[in-house]
């Protein structure tokens, strides 16, 4: 990135007002030829006046050097000039004066009105001087060429530097205000940086959470199904080795149904070729993985992704397990959008894996509403048999957390806790428009 308008301005390094040494230098050099300027001319003036030379090459002096002040006061400059006058002195700092004058930020009307001032005042002390040089016969011309000659000499004296200040000074305001507004672009710019990489990093954030709610979701339940059944398989591997060799071919089928979910995801996530096409397909991870899950939990391989109409299959795995189950559907059942079956399914599947680590043999009852506009599922367990066998799976605690999060993006609601028989309820409703 360039600098910012801030870094532009000129540091001051010169000495009193000056921006830099070199102009302090040039405004000195200028004074310099001035002063010796009106000291030379300063001695006709003394012969003319009457007075002593000594004084009218001192006053030169002193009148000349005021060139010094340009920058900081360039009205006394002009002002200065302007006395001086009559006395024939000051000639280039009239020109100088004028041009400093043209090209600071005063106000037009000032501008104007010291430069007309100096234009009168060459123009009359011209006048007078060529009449009076015409009148002693030294120039023996008509009587035109005294206007002609003063218009012409003020006019020249005048207009080229306040010609040259005012456009030096409009190119300057111009190149300041084209640098004003490249920074002003240049923080806009950064500034839409800043803000890009804070929604990058918002999406990638919202991405991770996403992926792992839908891995969660969809492996969660399989692998818990399948302690369960590992948990029965110990108990009765002994007592009844037929049930054992059942419970075995479920974990079996159960664990290759997780992995293969797995790879599909893990394929998801590691798909893409280089850093750059993985940072563009970043914001379609979890589309991507939703739609990986969804396939790999189709036993049949078509559909865009877990039904309602699946949910008989998925409680009758928790039956196998051994959960007591009462599932129970009111209203006439009808399609729906597949984001909002996809959620109810998966609402109603994070609470049977719920029901398996916490409540093991408690009964459950899953119900289903169709209503006019939404959909309603709820999952309530019984409290669990104090002498039912625990499977002892682990929780992170983000189940109910991805439920709230399914729900709540579909404009739904989400209640969950316990009931005050000691059970546990989840409840949720979705918009089914």
């Amino acid at each position: 990135m360039t600098t910012t308008g801030e870094d532009h301005a000129p540091a001051l390094t010169g000495p009193w007002w000056w921006a830099r040494w070199r102009s302090a230098v040039l405004d000195g050099s200028l004074a310099f030829v001035s002063a010796m300027e009106c000291a030379a001319e300063g001695i006709p003036f003394a012969r003319d006046a009457g007075i002593p030379v000594a004084a009218g090459v001192v006053f030169g002096v002193l009148a000349g050097s005021v060139l010094v002040i340009r920058r900081k006061w360039p009205i006394a400059v002009v002002l200065v000039s302007i006395a001086i006058t009559p006395a024939q002195m000051g000639f280039l700092m009239a020109i100088v004066g004028l041009y400093t004058l043209a090209a600071s930020e005063l106000p037009r009307r000032i501008i104007a009105s010291l430069a007309g001032m100096s234009l009168v005042g060459t123009l009359i002390v011209t006048f007078v001087r060529v009449r009076q040089d015409m009148a002693s016969g030294d120039v023996s011309l008509g009587d035109w060429f005294v206007p002609f000659a003063s218009i012409s000499a003020s006019l020249g004296v005048t207009a080229p530097p306040l010609l040259l200040g005012l456009y030096v000074g409009a190119r300057r305001r111009l190149m300041e205000s084209l640098r004003e507004r490249a920074d002003s672009l240049e923080r806009e710019l950064q500034l839409l940086a800043e803000r890009a990489e804070e929604r990058a990093e918002w999406a990638r954030n919202e991405e991770r959470t996403r992926i792992a709610r839908e891995m969660h979701d969809v492996v969660a339940h399989r692998v818990s199904l399948m302690v369960v059944h590992a948990a029965a398989l110990q108990a009765v591997a002994r007592k009844d080795p037929e049930k054992a060799v059942r419970n075995a071919a479920l974990v079996g089928d159960m664990g290759r149904q997780a992995l293969t979910e797995l790879r599909e995801m893990l394929g998801v996530l590691r798909s893409g070729d280089g850093l750059r096409q993985r940072e563009q397909a970043l914001a379609a991870v979890g589309a991507a993985a939703a739609a990986a899950a969804s396939r790999a939990a189709d036993e049949d391989g078509t559909g865009e992704g877990p039904c309602l109409s699946e949910l008989d299959e998925l409680i009758g795995q928790s039956a196998a397990a051994g959960m007591a189950v009462d599932f129970s559907v009111e209203g006439e059942s009808r399609p729906y959008a597949p984001e909002v079956e996809q959620t109810a399914y998966r609402v109603v599947q994070e609470a049977l894996t719920n029901v398996h680590k916490h409540a093991a043999g408690a009964k459950t009852h899953v119900r289903l509403a169709h209503r006019v506009s939404e959909i309603a599922m709820q999952v309530e367990n019984e409290p669990p048999p104090e002498a039912a066998s625990s499977a002892r799976l682990p929780s992170g605690g983000n189940g109910l957390v991805g439920m709230k999060e399914r729900v709540s993006a579909l404009g739904g609601v989400f209640v969950s806790g316990p009931t005050d028989a000691g059970g546990f309820r989840v409840s949720a409703v979705i918009p089914a428009s």
